[in-house]
Formats: structure tokens, C-alpha cells, sequence
């Protein structure tokens, strides 16, 4: 799902880089491993955050007046640009949905929203905060996420099975089951599944399957070095290429091409990861 594979996307080159390895418990709540820049790098950029599923949290490293110290990014089915952002020592992570509200995020309400993530978890992250801004090694800061999360998670709420299956049968199928057939499936009504989806999920079932189909995109331009539009529109259910392009422009800003070119030049400036 998009959530798992499309980033949060900085313009920085160059800039140091840290990574850690969650707690195996941890699996299938988190997108991917922990990563963070360790020192500020070159004036402000733009900060690219295409659509996705996931959830995502940023912890910063020091102080500054730009947005909160801890940062929650909320599921969002548009590209999001954050211009002029500081480049500042953070550790950042995403979760997936399930992840999200396991933790006792309000998926649904936060939809859409970048905000304080203080505001929502209480008290507790900013300790965390204060806790990783005073430990210079870089497995202990995995380690002190690792056993705040997993707290969260333990004594976190359990989303509805019907959810969860409606979930797995959307990404199983790229996207392409309609969401009537879904709702028969788990015997729930139409209006029902698409409320307790949007409640637990944060999106609606329609547009959590366009992100499906436009994860199985993303999947193919990772692997294609020159990717024949036209083709991949048809493998992955899309009507025409035309309709791949609206689409990727709504969720990542620009044409396939011009996002495809536009990582590879930042792949290019910061070296290797």
C-alpha cells in the first residue's frame, strides 16, 4: 500500500542519514524501518509528501519554531507540500493504519491533518522526545521508540475484523473489488462499511483502493528503469494511460515521468543512503 513504499520525500542532498530496525513485535504496524537525519543540512527545501494510507511521526532533534517539536502527518489522499521546511535532526517513521490506530490515533479525525502530535498522544511522546534529544547513540533512540510503541500497541484498541478484511481484500486485488461486494463479504451494509472503514482507517474504502492501484504503479516504476506508461495503466486496472496521469498527479504531484525523473535527480545529489 502506499503507505509502505511512497515517503515522505525531502530535497536535501547530502545530508546524514541514521536508520534502525524495529522490534519484530512491531511487524505490520510500522511501514518501514526507523530513519532520521542527524544534522541539519544546506537552507530550507520543500518537503514532498505524496498521497498515502500510512500515518506518519517526526520527532525532532532540537529545537526550532517550525511546526512542533513532534509532528503527526495524517492519511491523506492528496499530495501534500510542505514548502520552505528547515532541515532539521529528526527520527521519523511511518505507520501503517493498523499501526496508527493500535496506537490510539483517531485515524479517522485526523485525516487530512499535519499537527502536534503531543496533542493527540499526551504528555508521553514529548518525554520520548526529550529522552531521544539527550541519547547521541542511535540504537538506543530505536530501542527507546521501540518500547514506546510497543506500550501504545499493548494497551491500544483492536480494530473491527470486518475492517481488516476489507482492508486485505482491497490490497490483495490492487484495488479493483467494488466496495458493494466488499460490504456483502463481511455482511455489513453498504453506508456501514464505508463509515467504520473511514472511522478506523482514516479513508474511504473507494479511495483507499485507488491507492492500492496506484501502489501497484509505484511498484512497477521501481523495478522498470524506463517504464512504458501505457502498459502499466492496463496492468493495473486503469481505463488509459490519461487516467494514470490524473491520478498520479492528484497523489504525487506530477506526471509519473516527472516524479519518476525528479527522484532519481535527489537519488543522484544525496549519494548513497
Amino acid at each position: 500500500m502506499s503507505g509502505t513504499r511512497i515517503v515522505l520525500v525531502s530535497e536535501r542532498s547530502r545530508a546524514p542519514r541514521a536508520g534502525g530496525s524495529p522490534h519484530p513485535r512491531l511487524r505490520g504496524l510500522l511501514a518501514r524501518g526507523y530513519a532520521g537525519f542527524t544534522e541539519p543540512a544546506g537552507p530550507p527545501h520543500d518537503l514532498i509528501s505524496p498521497a498515502t494510507a500510512g500515518v506518519g511521526i517526526v520527532l525532532k532533534l532540537d529545537d526550532s519554531a517550525w511546526h512542533p517539536p513532534e509532528l503527526l502527518i495524517g492519511a491523506h489522499d492528496v499530495c501534500h507540500v510542505h514548502p520552505d521546511a528547515p532541515a532539521h535532526p529528526a527520527m521519523q517513521q511511518w505507520l501503517t493504519w493498523l499501526g496508527a490506530y493500535r496506537l490510539g490515533l483517531p485515524t479517522g479525525a485526523i485525516s487530512g491533518q499535519v499537527m502536534d502530535l503531543t496533542d493527540v498522544l499526551g504528555s508521553g511522546v514529548r518525554r520520548l522526545a526529550d529522552q531521544l534529544r539527550h541519547t547521541a547513540d542511535r540504537r538506543r533512540q530505536s530501542a527507546l521508540l521501540d518500547a514506546y510503541l510497543l506500550r501504545r500497541a499493548e494497551d491500544g484498541p483492536r480494530p473491527a475484523p470486518e475492517v481488516v478484511w476489507a482492508w486485505r481484500r482491497l490490497t490483495a486485488t490492487g484495488g479493483r473489488l467494488p466496495v458493494g461486494r466488499l460490504a456483502d463479504e463481511v455482511g455489513w451494509s453498504h453506508r456501514h462499511l464505508i463509515s467504520r472503514f473511514k472511522q478506523q482507517v482514516g479513508l474511504a474504502p473507494k479511495t483507499a483502493a485507488r491507492l492500492a492501484r496506484f501502489d501497484a504503479v509505484w511498484r512497477r516504476m521501481a523495478t522498470h528503469p524506463a517504464p512504458r506508461w501505457d502498459r502499466i495503466a492496463d496492468e493495473c486496472g486503469y481505463a488509459d494511460q490519461a487516467h494514470l496521469i490524473r491520478e498520479f498527479h492528484q497523489f504525487a504531484g506530477a506526471s509519473p515521468a516527472a516524479f519518476l525523473a525528479g527522484l532519481r535527480t535527489r537519488a543522484a545529489l544525496a549519494g548513497p543512503a
